[in-house]
């Protein structure tokens, strides 16, 4: 076995969240009184902590942004935390690393507790030792900032080279650098290759199948 543990980004890794989030946006935007007429333009919005993207893709100053966050949320807990699913695969892949002995858990930029009711709703809670997120107040939501949180959770004391970041975006495979992990950029999330190559991914997977393969350590680097 290659990886003993594992980090898993939530929104466009375990989850599909594209519709919930970018709903989410387009209220919060709509207080602001703008409209978007695709919502293809927002999934930019995946990922990356919220205020962030507020700031550089509206060109909110930050007490727009964090605003413009609260409005999110306001119809984001109420419906889009469950405009939602699980990614084809992940099930039976979390199966299989929990009887292959890989210790898992999720490292996200989304709020703890909205994290939390996530995999509880969809059934993925017993095969994570731990949900690291960001907290409410806008505090810790860089991602190496979350996965540091997330590595302080562990039981034991673990070699970094078996210790595992997957993700779909830059900032995954940014902050398992910051961290010393490896990473893995999936390609079925929101995510492009380029933009997971270029950030220094040590591997891509196309599918759960891949991703397995990867941890297990039946796969060779990209």
């Amino acid at each position: 076995m290659k990886y003993t543990v594992v980090l898993f980004d939530l929104d466009g890794t375990l989850t599909d969240p594209g519709e919930g989030i970018t709903n989410s946006v387009m209220y919060s935007l709509k207080k602001n009184g703008i409209e978007v007429p695709d919502r293809s333009i927002l999934y930019r919005f995946i990922g990356p902590p919220l205020h962030e993207s507020y700031e550089n893709y509206f060109s909110f100053s930050h007490e727009q942004a964090m605003e413009a966050v609260g409005y999110y949320r306001e119809y984001y807990a109420e419906k889009g935390i469950f405009e939602n699913g699980v990614y084809e695969g992940i099930r039976p892949m979390l199966e299989t690393l929990e009887e292959e002995g890989v210790l898992c858990l999720v490292a996200t930029s989304k709020p703890e507790k909205y994290a939390r009711q996530i995999v509880e709703h969809y059934e993925l809670a017993d095969y994570l030792y731990y949900v690291a997120g960001a907290c409410m107040d806008g505090s810790r939501t860089d991602k190496a900032e979350v996965i540091a949180y997330a590595l302080e959770q562990l039981p034991v004391s673990t070699d970094q080279s078996r210790v595992l970041m997957v993700g779909d975006r830059l900032h995954d495979i940014v902050g398992a650098k910051k961290n010393r992990i490896d990473s893995v950029g999936v390609l079925f999330g929101y995510g492009s290759e380029r933009e997971l190559k270029e950030a220094g991914a040590d591997y891509l997977a196309a599918n759960a199948e891949e991703l397995t393969a990867i941890i297990l350590g039946e796969w060779r680097k990209k």
